[in-house]
């Protein structure tokens, strides 16, 4: 059993960085894409993981695979794109979802030309699929930094946030709080997007943002158990995938999304709240 689990983490010290850089995100993207399945912006989510594609290769042409440049140009991006999504739904006929899609299609069909321009297919691969393998202190060092900006804003903005998600019509004839709230929480999703980015790929960095978000609403009904049971899947699905992937000699970016993937598929069957197992044993008299 230490062989199987432990051995690898204790002998290897990428393997101890991949963990603790796997842990963070699972932190900061756990709760993140719980609010994105609630407000019905899954897609959203994928959208605007494709959109910071364009900043991270621009940043990639000037300096190569540097993390400051990547990063600068990956939020840059990713803003700009949310930005221009909103003004086209406001002031046009077409909707967000739509609208999104355009960009999304655009932006990762430029940010692989740009990558082609100067870099190898190694680096594309490293682009659209991260080197979780390979963190270093610097990597490290902002996505945890994230992960503690990302809880401490959604600390300050709960409330309005699972307000918005239940009643938003309430929330706005209540309070103001809504509009800023909704802001601010576009913004954590491009910066957990961001340092997802650098670990697994901008192909791969919602996976672990929403895969274990859709598995958690299959065992709880309240918000907060979703959060925490959304946090708990994406930690046991990093330490999987590179379990997984030392063992197997798999991709560990892939590896991982696919564990987690699995646990998604285990809770649509077995979960408790709405899982079709669940569904089809006959509940007892006058049970809903």
């Amino acid at each position: 059993m230490y062989e199987l689990l432990a051995a690898p983490f204790v002998e290897f010290d990428f393997m101890r960085r991949a963990l603790f850089g796997g842990i963070a995100l699972a932190l900061g993207a756990g709760p993140i894409g719980v609010f994105l399945m609630l407000r019905g912006m899954s897609l959203t989510g994928d959208a605007m993981a494709h959109a910071i594609l364009p900043g991270a290769a621009i940043g990639f042409l000037i300096a190569g695979l540097s993390l400051p440049a990547m990063t600068i140009g990956g939020l840059t991006a990713g803003v700009v794109v949310a930005i221009l999504a909103g003004l086209v739904t406001r002031y046009t006929a077409l909707k967000e979802d739509a609208s999104l899609a355009a960009f999304y299609l655009l932006s990762l069909a430029l940010g692989v030309t740009i990558v082609s321009l100067r870099g190898s297919n190694i680096d594309l691969m490293h682009v659209l699929f991260g080197t979780v393998l390979a963190l270093d202190d610097a990597a490290l060092i902002l996505i945890t930094s994230i992960a503690s900006i990302t809880l401490a804003a959604l600390a300050l903005l709960y409330r309005p946030l699972v307000m918005e998600c239940v009643d938003p019509v309430f929330l706005r004839s209540v309070s103001r709080a809504g509009g800023p709230a909704h802001l601010i929480f576009l913004g954590l999703v491009v910066l957990n997007l961001v340092g997802g980015f650098h670990a697994l790929g901008t192909l791969l960095a919602v996976g672990l943002m929403m895969l274990p978000a859709a598995a958690s609403r299959f065992w709880s009904p309240d918000v907060t158990g979703m959060i925490l049971i959304a946090t708990a899947i994406g930690m046991v699905s990093s330490a999987g995938g590179l379990l997984m992937s030392y063992h197997a000699a798999l991709p560990a970016g892939p590896a991982i999304i696919l564990v987690a993937g699995m646990a998604y598929i285990g809770s649509l069957f077995f979960g408790r709240e709405g899982g079709l197992i669940y569904r089809l044993v006959p509940g007892r008299h006058l049970e809903a």
